[in-house]
């Protein structure tokens, strides 16, 4: 058996919402940047599923197409040794002037499928339509997509356009390439539930396979859904074609996510309301396994040899994706690759894994309904000018090369694997198995500060193991102590969130200021150095002294107007000519649900008593909220990032400004929030009047109305949000 394949592809979908199209590849600058297939080519992939896609190349008609994109890139792509997977249709419909109910789409799908072929005959693995069932099922059963039907029949006339359609463009293709392979992808997620459902179950057990036994010539008057797709419309003769002959896939492309598998339960009441559904004659919640379901998901093992048991033709994972943290992304792909080995070991004929979503995708978490701005970060994230490395990448390298991946956060499971997946459903109350995050920790300096607390708690989230010291057992301005401890807790990475905080106190007490902020800081990273671990320290807008009057970016040179802002800004300075690759993360205003100590607790606090609150309204600054700040942090050292990065939440506000939203979200009377200078409320350190913050590297934290939106219901959820029900009664 041939030796296991890492693929490579990009989230390339184009799908239609109403009359308006979205393009994955214009949002993820794809579209524009030709020296991308470089990239996916230092990463060791062997093949790449490229988007040669109709609405793209013909978007007006199929007399005027136009090549030029396509054959630059597959060009590079040949010249490099990466064999394109050539995909028609991902989730779309067609050009506007077609659609998936439109006769005639087959037809032209094939039409355009002969003239890629004759322009690329050396092209021999195509995918003329991505995920038939799925599409069919979001654009004809659920209504997400064009043209947004629901019922059975729109569903099965989109299907069948659909395999029909790659039908014909195979004919087509291999008309012109008789070596021409058909990589047929779909989702194969399993759905189990409840014994009351067993006739359902068994319909969309059924129903997964409906892609690959149409295509395969399986769907005769045998086979299970024979009747059925009969009494949705569907005529003999029609489903004769597909056995006439047989179009087989020469790969079955298995597309899974933690989605896929899904939960049927007639409950409603241990569901959320928008899980509830049904099928005309029983009413049932229809969710994530994962999330409900006590085993938990079936896994890419199983289905891997479900359907190599089934149809005996090589199979791969087409798609390998996760929307989560740097960490559980790793363990995904981890995962996936280790259940195809295993399931080779098996016997199975497990072709390849695909690192998908090369450069991140952009709005699933709302299918690709809406155009929001939500991001999922891939193998690159392109939050910046150029597309940056992520974690997944040195794990990429090391699979296409055929070495075992190794990284700290591998030694603890997915979250898919811990007790805190369940959400809802009756597996609630059952009890679990709480494991502890293994492997070595992250050593975080500080005890008892905000960041401290913050990294603590979303490390244990994560499934990091994370150790928290402070004085008396860790003073950061101790060589021999700091050498000890770095010994005991053996750390595969520290973040020094230790320091002296007290901007108006360090004018009077400068030394105490420049000992914490300076020489304890640079003695951690000095004991990092000596270690070759990775370092994380903070940082200050105030190293700035708002001269510029526009938002700072990394690049700009520190002018502090205190003394906190400079010895922030010495400290940076030293730390990275010590450790070139320490991460310093300059930060701003801070704001969290999980104490009282920041400003938007102490408006709501003062608000709830019918107190005026006063802010000022001449210092222009950068609000962060800590949760968002701590989870990028831990991406960028998951990441290996290095250097200095601007984090803070995406908006320029006044003081006075950002507490009038933080009311207004609380539903509190802004009336009580009156203006002042910052010379009232603050002496004698000296403040910039404009120190906010954006980044030339990537704006990786979301807009401040978000993040304030998420601390008002992050602060009552956690119990610190007493200040905001009575702010809101």
């Amino acid at each position: 058996m041939r030796p296991l394949e890492l693929w490579g592809g990009v989230e390339c979908t184009v799908n239609r919402v109403g009359h308006r199209f979205f393009d994955q590849m214009q949002w993820s600058g794809h579209a524009t940047r030709p020296d991308d297939v470089d990239r996916f080519a230092a990463l060791g992939i062997r093949a790449l599923r490229f988007p040669l896609l109709w609405e793209r190349h013909a978007p007006q008609s199929l007399e005027r197409i136009d090549w030029r994109w396509a054959d630059e890139r597959l060009a590079r792509a040949r010249a490099l040794g990466i064999a394109p997977i050539a995909g028609l249709v991902h989730h779309g419909s067609g050009p506007a002037y077609t659609s998936l109910v439109d006769p005639r789409f087959p037809d032209l799908l094939a039409q355009y499928a002969r003239a890629a072929a004759e322009r690329y005959p050396w092209v021999e693995a195509w995918t003329p339509v991505n995920e038939p069932l799925t599409t069919a099922r979001f654009s004809g059963l659920y209504g997400h997509w064009y043209p947004h039907g629901r019922d059975d029949r729109t569903f099965i006339r989109i299907l069948l356009h659909e395999l029909r359609g790659t039908v014909l463009a195979m004919r087509e293709i291999r008309a012109v390439n008789p070596a021409a392979r058909l990589v047929q992808t779909d989702d194969l997620g399993l759905s189990c539930g409840r014994p009351r459902l067993r006739q359902q179950l068994e319909h969309e057990r059924h129903r997964r396979w409906l892609t690959w036994d149409l295509l395969s010539g399986r769907v005769d008057a045998a086979h299970p859904l024979y009747r059925t797709l009969l009494g949705w419309g569907v005529s003999e003769a029609e489903l004769a074609f597909f056995r006439e002959p047989p179009c087989v896939p020469d790969v079955v492309g298995i597309n899974y996510y933690l989605t896929s598998d899904r939960w049927l339960d007639e409950r409603l009441h241990l569901y959320p309301q928008p899980s509830h559904g049904g099928n005309g004659r029983l009413a049932y919640a229809d969710v994530a396994a994962v999330r409900a379901r006590a085993k938990g998901i079936i896994g890419h093992e199983r289905h891997l040899m479900d359907a190599w048991r089934r149809y005996r033709r090589p199979v791969a994972l087409t798609e390998v994706h996760l929307g989560c943290s740097r960490e559980e992304q790793v363990r995904w792909l981890v995962e996936a690759w280790d259940a195809a080995r295993r399931a080779r070991a098996r016997g199975a004929d497990v072709r390849a894994v695909t690192a998908w979503a090369l450069l991140g995708s952009h709005e699933w978490d709302s299918l690709v309904t809406e155009r929001l701005g939500h991001y999922e970060p891939g193998v690159f994230d392109v939050r910046g000018g150029a597309p940056r490395e992520t974690a997944l990448a040195a794990i990429v390298r090391d699979l296409a090369d055929g070495h075992v991946p190794e990284h700290p956060v591998l030694k603890t499971g997915g979250w898919w694997r811990r007790r805190s997946r369940i959400t809802c459903g009756a597996a609630l109350e059952s009890p679990g198995t709480v494991r502890a995050p293994a492997g070595p920790p992250i050593l975080i300096a500080g005890l008892r500060g905000t960041l401290a607390q913050a990294f603590q708690r979303i490390c244990a989230e994560r499934g990091l193991r994370a150790y928290v010291a402070g004085r008396p057992e860790l003073d950061i301005c101790d060589p021999a102590g700091g050498d000890a401890v770095l010994r005991r807790v053996k750390p595969w990475a520290v973040i020094n969130t230790a320091g002296y905080v007290r901007v108006d106190a360090a004018e009077a007490d400068p030394a105490g200021c420049w000992r914490d902020n300076v020489s304890g800081a640079v003695t951690l990273a000095a004991a990092c150095r000596r270690r070759r671990l990775p370092f994380v320290s903070f940082s200050s807008d105030l190293v700035f002294d708002g001269a510029l009057r526009r938002p700072y970016l990394e690049a700009d040179v520190p002018a502090p107007l205190n003394v906190y802002g400079a010895s922030k800004a010495e400290a940076e300075r030293r730390i990275l000519d010590l450790l070139p690759n320490a991460v310093v993360v300059r930060t701003s205003a801070f704001f969290g649900p999980w104490d009282e100590a920041n400003f938007a607790s102490a408006v709501l606090r003062t608000i709830a008593g019918g107190r005026t609150f006063t802010a000022p309204d001449d210092c222009v600054v950068s609000p962060t909220y800590v949760p968002d700040l701590v989870h990028a942090v831990l991406d960028l050292l998951i990441d290996d990032a290095r250097g200095i990065w601007h984090l803070a939440n995406d908006g320029a506000v006044t003081w006075y400004d950002f507490a009038r939203r933080i009311a207004r979200r609380a539903g509190a009377d802004e009336a009580l929030i009156v203006p002042c200078g910052w010379r009232e409320v603050w002496q004698p350190a000296t403040r910039p009047h404009y120190s906010a913050l954006a980044s030339g590297r990537g704006r990786l934290l979301r807009p401040l109305d978000d993040a304030i939106a998420a601390y008002a219901s992050e602060a009552a959820a956690a119990g610190t949000g007493a200040a905001v029900r009575r702010a809101s009664s």
